[in-house]
């Protein structure tokens, strides 16, 4: 096929050659509009991609990396044509095709001698302006619904009473009966209980506390229900890990290594507390996107911006690929669009968004917001005690380094008799690159051999076994030295894992990215945290436009902004705090964010919020409220929730209790009319309550407070419930901890280690999401292997031993109270009779572990209806 269209190309531009014949061609007229909009872009004023510059005769002659592409007088030698007619690969230019025209003509002019005219043009001039400006938003650009601000519509009157009380039941029936469709009616006690508890808390009701409602006959008996619900410490664990799906949490780096983040847990803790405090929601995104330079710094603040380090990162130092910075900033520019904004930003990386009005420069005007970022552990102690511990720290570091210098210096012949070895199971280009000396290096040679040299490693065991007696009784008095100084290292004290601003340029040598040593920026204590602080106020860095995204295609320096279809006014882009130690300009993003002008922020959060009550959302797309997101199936009710919420303090818990006492809650999920049916069979206008899958974790979690197991100890380290041995062979790189089952590890499922690269098994098979990137709606999906899982699977199996124990200890021998006891605890409800009769039976000839098992296993107990 291939050959078929280069046969066409040829036979096209013999073509046109014969029409061409005995014309003469100008630089002026003819090519330069040619390399005006196909080849100045990448080899003019702005870049010269692989050191090639077309703007001049002199520098085409020139030529770059791989050499002359202009042979005056002989087109056919010369690499400009040939790639250009397709003849050599890859084809030019990169964003499309010459026409066989084109291609004659630059042939024509090539073998006429490639003259430049006098009066050429300055050479891309326009294509230099063109780069990194600003471009006029389109009057229809804000036409879309979501870039226009909310605006609060009345609240509807409907003909039914009792939907008139909630204004959220009152907008769902002005669309039912519109469309002609009708409400279900309420759901019984029971599953409301259930349904509130699961949704708010994510564990099942207690036997005492499923009396308490039912035997509660006031009017504001369920009122009271939801207060309580979300007055309990077990609701930050439920609604906080919806949040750390968003932030896209993990306790692990991902990638190869998969090394392990000590200190990520916190950042889990900071989103339980702040739920279960009901921190306003305002105040919860200015901490995770710029808690170091509020005013105060406090403590919740420093942990919070781990929000923006929550990112998958290659390896555990960066030093060996400064590119990946631009990844990790591409992540935080995408989880902040799609978790926060409902948009899908980093689609403007390499250029313009292609359906939504997001200019590549509104891209990078963002990345410049967040661009001094840098890694840190932020102290959470005295500054007294941070700074003696610093100081004792960095002393006992350079003791140790130096010692392991000398060893490292004793190993190094060895390693350099082993290496060449364990080298030559690689391709022989690759051998040849690392043979030669790294600053002789092409850039290709360079990634082989760095790709290579960075993985591929000696042993201890390997130098010890062909070291010389007395070089190894010599590393092993340094290897003792080194013990003995270690013991003098002071007890680690706790940090949280975060960011700030600071000098991110690396060094050969230096640490990753944090701030290289003897660049103006120190680490000091203030208000308990590590604020990176250079002489004077802190400049930010630089950060450019890159063509095409690409970080060796740099353009023009951008300044610091942010998406312009939805920003109205003139907000500020840099808010430098008192202090002056960092920009103020992930501060300036966080005050947009949560302005009131903003038509994005407040329409996402509640409408994550409906649905996590309702299942689905009343913009299904929950990360993409642009145009290939879903429609809002009740704009207006959209638009008055969101005002509504922000006129309520930015409240969560208050947008709890405004949609669960509303009737549309409180509805039956099994109530099948035809004609509704028939109208809206997906129900995308609530006429009745939704089923919903329960969340992984909540399925575990659901297991262990049934079986009487649950050890409710909250916040702390991760913990690691026991793997079996097929699963453990995946852990080589990172952590797992072998731990036995027990109530050590029989915790929330919110505190099970979350390893990037090994998802725990038993809420993996149940569509825990991709802990790479930001989630907003989990996949739910019916597949053989749950029901596998719940059968055999040796957590599963245990439980339900535990459940028959608790079943045996309450009901002695009496199989009628067993069964009755069995599904109140499970699933919350009595028995009907019919059921009552088949376990009765069922006990009959099998062990009360089975039937216990059984009830793990039923429709009922996986599903809130």
């Amino acid at each position: 096929m291939a050959r078929r269209s280069l046969c066409f190309a040829l036979v096209a531009i013999a073509a046109a050659s014969a029409d061409a014949a005995g014309r003469q061609v100008s630089f002026s007229k003819d090519i330069q509009p040619i390399f005006q909009a196909s080849c100045w872009t990448c080899h003019g004023a702005v870049l010269q991609l692989s050191k090639l510059d077309l703007r001049t005769r002199e520098s085409a002659l020139k030529g770059g990396e791989h050499g002359s592409v202009l042979v005056p007088g002989k087109a056919d030698r010369s690499r400009l044509y040939r790639l250009v007619a397709g003849i050599e690969k890859p084809g030019m230019p990169k964003n499309g095709k010459l026409t066989p025209e084109q291609v004659e003509t630059i042939k024509l002019w090539i073998d006429q001698g490639a003259q430049w005219d006098a009066a050429a043009a300055p050479a891309s001039a326009n294509v230099a302006s063109a780069l990194g400006t600003d471009k006029p938003l389109p009057p229809e650009a804000r036409n879309w619904w979501a870039f226009k601000k909310p605006v609060r519509p009345a609240v509807p009157v409907t003909s039914i009473e009792r939907l008139n009380r909630n204004p959220v039941d009152a907008f769902l029936a002005r669309a039912m009966e519109s469309n002609g469709v009708k409400p279900a009616p309420p759901a019984d006690r029971q599953t409301l209980l259930r349904r509130a508890y699961m949704d708010l808390i994510g564990l099942p009701p207690t036997l005492a506390q499923s009396e308490e409602l039912l035997n509660d006959h006031s009017p504001d008996a369920w009122e009271k229900l939801i207060d309580r619900l979300l007055a309990s410490p077990h609701y930050g664990e439920r609604w906080g890990r919806h949040w750390l799906d968003v932030a896209r949490y993990a306790d692990s780096n991902g990638f190869e290594h998969d090394f392990d983040r000590p200190n990520a847990w916190r950042y889990r803790d900071y989103v339980i507390r702040s739920f279960n405090q009901d921190k306003p929601y305002n105040e919860f995104l200015r901490e995770q996107i710029a808690g170091d330079e509020l005013d105060p710094v406090t403590k919740d603040g420093l942990i919070a911006t781990g929000f923006l380090r929550n990112y998958a990162k290659v390896g555990y130092r960066e030093k060996y690929n400064p590119e990946f910075r631009y990844e990790y900033l591409d992540d935080m520019i995408a989880t902040t669009g799609r978790g926060i904004l409902g948009l899908t930003v980093q689609c403007a990386r390499c250029h313009d968004h292609k359906f939504d009005p997001i200019p590549q420069t509104d891209y990078y005007r963002m990345q410049s917001s967040l661009f001094g970022y840098v890694e840190v552990d932020h102290p959470l102690t005295s500054p007294g005690e941070a700074q003696a511990y610093e100081t004792k720290t960095a002393e006992i570091n350079a003791r140790v380094n130096e010692i392991r210098g000398k060893i490292r210096a004793l190993e190094q012949p060895y390693r350099d008799i082993l290496l060449p070895a364990k080298y030559k199971k690689f391709p022989q280009n690759v051998q040849d690159a690392i043979a030669i000396p790294e600053e002789k290096r092409t850039p290709g040679q360079q990634l082989l051999a760095s790709q290579v040299i960075r993985t591929v490693s000696v042993s201890n065991a390997e130098i010890e076994r062909i070291m010389k007696p007395e070089d190894l009784a010599e590393k092993r008095r340094l290897s003792e030295q080194v013990a003995a100084i270690e013991k003098e290292r002071p007890k680690p004290i706790p940090v949280a894992m975060g960011v700030t601003d600071g000098d991110y340029r690396f060094t050969p040598d230096g640490p990753g990215d944090e701030p290289a040593p003897g660049k103006g920026v120190k680490r000091e204590a203030i208000e308990g945290s590590f604020l990176h602080r250079g002489p004077g106020r802190y400049q930010a860095p630089p950060s450019y436009f890159l063509v095409r995204g690409d970080v060796n295609s740099p353009g023009p320096e951008m300044k610091p902004g942010f998406v312009s279809v939805i920003t109205y006014g003139n907000p500020p882009v840099e808010l430098p705090p008192a202090s002056g130690h960092t920009s103020g300009r992930r501060r300036a993003m966080a005050e947009w964010l949560v302005s009131p002008d903003n038509p994005l922020t407040a329409r996402v959060i509640v409408n994550r919020i409906w649905h996590h009550h309702f299942g689905r959302g009343i913009v299904a797309t929950l990360d993409n409220f642009g145009k290939m997101g879903e429609l809002p199936t009740h704009p207006e009710l959209l638009d008055w929730l969101a005002l509504e919420f922000v006129n309520r303090g930015w409240s969560i818990k208050s947008m709890h209790r405004l949609l669960m006492t509303s009737e549309a809650y409180k509805m039956k999920s099994q109530f099948n009319d035809e004609s509704n049916m028939t109208k809206d069979p997906e129900d995308r206008l609530c006429w009745r309550f939704r089923i919903q899958r329960v969340d992984a974790e909540i399925l575990r979690d659901s297991i262990l407070a049934v079986s009487g197991s649950l050890n409710t100890e909250m916040f702390g380290r991760p913990v690691f419930p026991k793997l079996q041995p097929e699963f453990f062979a995946q852990t080589k790189e990172g952590i797992w901890l072998d731990r036995e089952e027990g109530p050590e590890v029989w915790r929330r499922s919110v505190y099970i280690y979350r390893k990037r690269g090994l998802p725990f098994p038993l809420l993996d098979v149940f569509d825990l999401p991709n802990q790479n990137i930001s989630c907003g709606a989990r996949n739910v999906s019916n597949v053989p292997t749950q029901a596998l899982a719940l059968m055999n699977d040796e957590f599963v199996l245990r439980q339900a031993h535990l459940f028959a124990n608790r079943l045996e200890e309450s009901a002695p021998g009496d199989r009628q109270k067993q069964v009755e006891l069995g599904y109140r605890l499970a699933l919350n409800r009595p028995p009907e009779p019919e059921e009552r009769k088949l376990a009765i039976e069922f006990l009959a000839q099998h062990q009360l572990v089975d039937f216990a098992h059984v009830l793990f296993n039923l429709n009922e107990f996986l599903y809130v209806r």
